[in-house]
């Protein structure tokens, strides 16, 4: 079996499916639980940090890890930095058959901070049967010191291992979401796969073959896309062509009649507008130095919580001055939905998100973008990531 330690709503799993497998998925949120089970996937509600590791040793192939990042992340108070002693120390002590979780956690300042040790405990238990086979795990960038340690340890248990800080939008997701990633194995020399995309498209060289424009948001969400069908946002649908404002293409505002809010809607004209931008942007959180980007761009790092309305479209100042067709003017903020979220997170626009508004944003928030994880398992599954399969261009 493959094991997800923290699997959230679904994001490896997501990816295992597209490329032809399956996880066991070891969650404690219930919504997250639930979310999971109703996209089909494979779920044991448990807390990782207290569930036993015998039922996986000698049964697991590979091993995959996503530990809470909210005692890490920027969002938060990030009391997981001043932790971190007491984390590298819970990971060499279980390296080593030595638990010792609880004398070190009455001492953490935020106890999740050492959740960030457990995939430690089961790569210690599955060792010892010769498992599993390849080991991909990811966090937020303030943990590649953890991931150097475990990357040390796991050297002398004969993997080959990759350490580093990566970029979504490099491998198609709209948005520049960077994680640190551990990738090892046993079986195999171990490198992340190479970009498929870029801040500027390149074409084949001497030093590397071509990559695509960075996926804009606009495209995603099929924005101003005319070589495919381009449901409506409002209508939960996805999709978009290879740019996001090609030639032949034409914005408009219009307001979706179940919910009485505004998207820009394709109008289907044949009139150039090669060089229109988009006259939305959209602004991560309230704060004065929250990520702004325009509609055209890939979006900033999703987190929501409890800033889950705070993540809004609002007008680009520097875009014309637009209204539907009706002469009403366009509004000064739109919250975004959990369907364009999820989008942006290289989810599928049908995923079956449950619970409440903000439980699905903290889904969302917690997620590992689908797309990066399939280009991550990729080379351990011993297949290819088709873009196409989550609803980019090929």
């Amino acid at each position: 079996m493959i094991l997800d330690l923290f699997a959230g709503p679904g994001g490896w799993s997501h990816a295992l499916t597209v490329l032809g497998a399956q996880d066991v998925g070891l969650e404690s949120d219930e919504w997250a639980c639930k979310t999971r089970a109703a996209a089909g996937h494979t779920t044991i509600r448990t807390d990782v940090a207290q569930y036993p590791t015998w039922p996986f040793t000698g049964k697991t192939t590979g091993l995959i890890a996503s530990p809470p990042c909210q005692a890490w992340s920027m969002a938060g108070k990030r009391l997981g930095l001043i932790d971190q002693p007491l984390v590298h120390q819970a990971v060499a002590d279980l390296a080593n058959g030595l638990d010792t979780r609880s004398k070190l956690l009455a001492s953490c300042r935020d106890e999740r901070s050492l959740l960030a040790a457990e995939p430690m405990r089961y790569l210690h238990a599955l060792h010892a049967a010769g498992q599993p086979e390849w080991v991909a795990m990811e966090e937020v960038p303030d943990v590649l010191p953890l991931w150097r340690q475990y990357a040390q340890i796991l050297r002398t248990w004969g993997f080959s291992v990759w350490t580093g800080i990566m970029n979504a939008a490099d491998y198609g997701v709209p948005q520049t979401r960077r994680r640190a990633i551990l990738l090892a194995s046993r079986i195999r020399e171990t490198a992340p796969s190479e970009p498929t995309h870029a801040q500027v498209a390149m074409h084949d060289t001497l030093f590397g073959p071509s990559r695509a424009r960075w996926v804009s948001m606009a495209e995603a969400l099929g924005w101003g896309a005319t070589d495919r069908p381009v449901p409506t946002v409002c209508a939960g649908g996805g999709g978009g062509g290879p740019e996001p404002f090609p030639s032949g293409s034409r914005k408009a505002l219009t307001t979706s009649r179940d919910r009485g809010t505004w998207r820009p809607h394709h109008t289907g004209s044949t009139a150039p507008m090669s060089h229109e931008r988009s006259s939305w942007m959209l602004r991560s959180n309230s704060q004065a130095n929250a990520t702004v980007r325009r509609a055209d761009e890939p979006a900033g790092t999703l987190f929501f919580g409890h800033r889950v309305n705070e993540c809004v479209w609002v007008p680009d100042s520097a875009a014309p001055p637009a209204s539907d067709p009706g002469g009403e003017r366009k509004p000064d903020a739109i919250r975004i939905t959990a369907t364009e979220a999820g989008i942006l997170q290289s989810f599928p626009a049908t995923y079956p998100w449950q619970s409440t508004k903000s439980r699905q944003f903290e889904q969302i928030g917690n997620a590992v973008p689908p797309l990066l994880a399939a280009q991550l398992l990729a080379s351990h599954l011993g297949t290819r990531v088709r873009q196409s399969d989550f609803g980019l261009a090929a």
